[in-house]
């Protein structure tokens, strides 16, 4: 063949190759975002691994960050999504700790990897910040921002039993398996039903924190034919799936609902009457107290090693405080 009916062949071949390239390099970014606040000069480089960007309460949280961060002329933050998978955050830090970022901010997937990614961090000598999830071992890290979870089961559960006079059959909705806000939730929920003889947990089991996965779980207590008094949700997204299955059928008013997170669209079914209770948690304030120490942690600045942002018992009587903020 001569060189003319080559030519072609080896520009194909090319584009070809670029064409796989970018293809490559989107992938690798796709679960990464950037926030850069300007300026010029050396900038501190934080990086932030969230569990997820899917999450309704975790999308406020992740713009607590970005609203804080967004406030300093020399902050870089380098946001990636662990997408529920606690190998795949173990190994974003360990890219972080590549790149030699100044700082991090993780909100772990789950309790047992986190000790792990901690130590790693160390390690590196970089100032690693715990964000919202609590576990064994979290005082070897820089320092703690977040809330008691199991605060939040107690005070849920404890607003159920007022509005159920002390008995019920209860219907306990989990978070995702293994990870500490499930746990410490659903912990402190049945710490409160055993102070009551005549209530008891008829049903359990888990919605991985998801509105739809909610709904069809609702669906098959429903069709089980258990009489359900209260559902008690680990989150605000399963409540109100599940008061939706019950909804369609004809059911709302029969079951108490109850959630956690107080989420602006939580707030409107406690409005319209058809959520109950929620627990506030305050998302934004910790993002932005995530970042806020991990800043101090690479000026040298002092820092309290735990920061707990307290929960509140949001219901019908209070809520016009929560729709204003």
């Amino acid at each position: 063949m001569n060189l003319k009916k080559k030519l072609p062949l080896f520009i194909s071949l090319i584009f070809l190759v670029l064409i796989i390239s970018a293809c490559s390099n989107e992938q690798a970014n796709q679960n990464e975002t950037t926030s850069d606040s300007g300026g010029n000069g050396d900038k501190i480089v934080i990086g932030a691994s969230l569990p997820t960007f899917s999450d309704v309460w975790l999308t406020y949280l992740h713009d607590g960050m970005k609203d804080y961060a967004e406030q300093l002329d020399d902050v870089e933050v380098i946001y990636v999504d662990a997408q529920n998978d606690a190998s795949q955050q173990v190994a974003q830090i360990e890219t972080f700790i590549t790149r030699g970022v100044d700082a991090m901010v993780i909100m772990p997937v789950d309790i047992t990897s986190a000790p792990d990614m901690v130590d790693r961090a160390n390690a590196a000598g970089i100032p690693n910040i715990i964000v919202n999830r609590y576990f064994e071992g979290v005082e070897e890290a820089t320092a703690f921002i977040g809330s008691d979870s199991k605060t939040s089961g107690l005070m849920q559960m404890e607003e159920v039993a007022k509005l159920l006079d002390g008995k019920g059959n209860i219907a306990i909705m989990n978070g995702e398996l293994g990870q500490e806000a499930a746990i410490q939730r659903t912990d402190g929920n049945k710490e409160i039903i055993e102070q009551y003889p005549e209530m008891e947990v008829i049903l359990e089991s888990t919605a991985k924190w998801d509105r739809a996965e909610a709904m069809n779980l609702m669906e098959n207590w429903l069709n089980s034919g258990k009489q359900i008094d209260a559902v008690v949700a680990n989150n605000d997204e399963m409540a109100i799936g599940a008061l939706m299955a019950a909804e369609a059928v004809g059911k709302l008013d029969e079951i108490v609902f109850a959630g956690i997170d107080a989420t602006p669209e939580a707030l409107k079914y406690i409005q319209d009457g058809k959520l109950s209770v929620s627990v506030f948690q305050n998302a934004k304030g910790q993002g932005a107290g995530g970042i806020e120490a991990a800043v101090k942690a690479v000026r040298g600045e002092e820092l309290e090693k735990v920061t707990d942002i307290p929960f509140e018992l949001v219901t019908i009587d209070n809520l016009e405080e929560y729709i204003q903020e």
